[in-house]
């Protein structure tokens, strides 16, 4: 970027300050601007370049979830092509389906990291294992399936091959096996490599550190004559350094707490015959080289915030300035106090704590990110790192840390007023804001005034959806698919229609008729009566034969008056 768009860009950010400062009443001299567009433009500033580190680091350090949630979705990125071949395909000649073969076994190549498609060796062991759980005459059953059948049954062919081939690779070398042969190569090297970077980086961090401290001790109450280094810059190039430090501590930490996990080792008695268990074991692992590759290009990239103070100091060798000057690391200056403690008895006003009767005191969160507050104001806002070990004041739900016996008791007796004074020199070196953690402070100070809460009403809208996304739902890529929907289509041009009307269609006004209901009428008449008459019975004698022929007829009809 050029140098006038970056003075564009300046003026810009300093025109909406102003501009916000102007709402809230709050009115800036002209030479504050011109402060401030110096400083943003400056092309050597070891405070510029710590408040570039923050940022970037704020904007590239997460959580392991989100880490590991971005390097998974570069990962279905990557294969969305070829998932979606497979899914989609339509293929039904023997040629098409071991195309269709050949591109699962891609797959499942490129999803595992285990070799390349363009390595045989690696091929055929895949084709081996995927022939022994899913031949390639099961592709018939594979193509009616649903698209979400088809990806979950994709997803356990991978892991299940997948396991099956660190089953066998572990099976080989059964007698020389160690954890490392279940790793893959990537996290080895980049454990090892990401490992030695930072504690590379750390230890030169460090060193500078602990030469600058000696350096701003030696000039310490000199005139500005006797100065041979601008002290400003030496002061704002320690914060650099120490800001760095902090990073690089953190990237440390975060390495040895979740990338050395006992999930490097695979015990074989146990995983071995659950494949799926062992692909998704083999799945973090990868992550975890990831990860570290990450890790490892933020610690690289933060060197580049320390160019401004090598380039000052360049023009004076620090070995010159430092002769004659006893350069003590941290630990030694721990070490000069170990022997001092607070009585709790002499400042009974304040709640004091001690190793011996708190658990992890180092581990709590200590005010000014550990260092000593009362040696950043009366020492020309020098950095000492504080000692737990003497004492720890606790004040207002907040701990706090000095170097010495005589700066706790000095701070102990008006910790609101140092309190104040470390804000008010934190306005002058914005740096010390993120360094020293008070943006986690909610409070508004000001020199010799009692801390005061600042409290306002506030609302925020949030937008439902804050990213506008242009997908497309009917997009469709397979030229065949479409071929078959135009011939729907053009089907339908010829195609008649039939209907039926119905009640509910017939789309007719609601129509009334009036009609007289018939009256109940009734009329009175004799009595019906009845007579049983006897039931006529006539019997023929002589129907089977008589030896005269004769035939009688006998009437057996009963008489009316029986």
């Amino acid at each position: 970027m050029s140098r006038a768009l970056v003075e564009t860009v300046v003026e810009t950010i300093i025109r909406e300050l102003l501009h916000d400062c102007t709402v809230r009443g709050d009115a800036l001299s002209i030479d504050m601007v011109e402060l401030s567009m110096e400083t943003l433009t400056a092309t050597c500033s070891p405070s510029l370049d710590t408040i570039k580190m923050q940022a970037y680091f704020g904007m590239n350090y997460t959580s392991r979830r989100e880490f590991l949630k971005e390097i998974n979705w570069m990962l279905e990125s990557k294969l969305n092509q070829v998932s979606r071949e497979i899914i989609d395909s339509r293929m039904k000649t023997r040629d098409q389906l071991e195309v269709l073969y050949r591109k699962i076994i891609t797959y499942i190549l490129l999803s595992s990291g285990m070799g390349s498609p363009s390595d045989v060796t690696s091929v055929q062991e895949t084709t081996a294992a995927l022939q022994s759980i899913f031949p390639s005459t099961e592709l018939g059953s594979f193509m009616v399936l649903l698209k979400r059948d088809k990806e979950q049954q994709l997803s356990e062919l991978t892991m299940t091959v997948t396991g099956i081939r660190l089953f066998n690779k572990a099976s080989k070398k059964e007698h020389e096996m160690n954890s490392s042969e279940l790793m893959p190569a990537v996290v080895g090297e980049a454990l090892s490599v990401t490992s030695e970077v930072i504690q590379n980086e750390l230890s030169v961090t460090k060193t500078l550190a602990w030469k600058y401290t000696a350096l701003l001790e030696k000039y310490h109450g000199s005139q500005p004559g006797e100065y041979d280094v601008p002290l400003v810059q030496l002061t704002q190039a320690l914060y650099n350094v120490r800001q760095c430090e902090h990073f690089l501590q953190i990237l440390l930490i975060f390495l040895l707490k979740t990338s050395v996990q006992p999930k490097t080792a695979v015990p074989t008695s146990k995983v071995f015959p659950l494949f799926k268990a062992l692909s998704k074991l083999w799945s973090e692992l990868q992550d975890e080289a990831e990860l570290l590759n990450i890790l490892n290009n933020i610690a690289l990239r933060l060197q580049f915030f320390r160019t401004s103070q090598a380039k000052i100091l360049s023009k004076y060798p620090l070995d010159s300035l430092l002769e004659g000057v006893e350069v003590k690391t941290d630990k030694d200056r721990l070490n000069e106090h170990s022997g001092e403690r607070i009585d709790p008895a002499q400042l009974k006003q304040h709640e004091w704590l001690h190793p011996e009767t708190t658990d992890n005191l180092t581990e709590l969160p200590l005010q000014y990110n550990g260092f000593c507050g009362y040696t950043l104001v009366n020492k020309d806002g020098l950095l000492l790192p504080g000692n737990p070990y003497i004492g720890v004041l606790k004040h207002k739900e907040r701990l706090y840390v000095f170097n010495s016996k005589e700066a706790a008791m000095k701070f102990a007796h008006s910790p609101d007023y140092y309190i104040a004074l470390v804000a008010e020199k934190a306005k002058s070196s914005p740096e010390l804001i993120k360094l020293l953690k008070l943006h986690q402070t909610p409070f508004c100070v000001q020199a010799g005034k009692t801390l005061l809460a600042s409290k306002s009403d506030s609302g925020t809208q949030t937008d439902v959806h804050a990213l506008v996304t242009n997908i497309v739902k009917s997009y469709e890529w397979n030229e065949w698919e479409l071929r078959r929907s135009a011939i729907k289509l053009a089907d339908l041009r010829t195609t008649v229609t039939h209907s039926t009307q119905t009640h509910l269609s017939h789309m007719r006004r609601e129509n009334t008729t009036q009609t007289w209901l018939p009256k109940e009428v009734a009329c009175q008449c004799k009595r019906d009566g009845e007579t049983g008459v006897p039931r006529p019975q006539i019997f023929l004698a002589g129907l089977r034969g008589r030896r005269d022929g004769r035939m009688e007829k006998i009437n057996l009809t009963r008489s009316i008056h029986e």
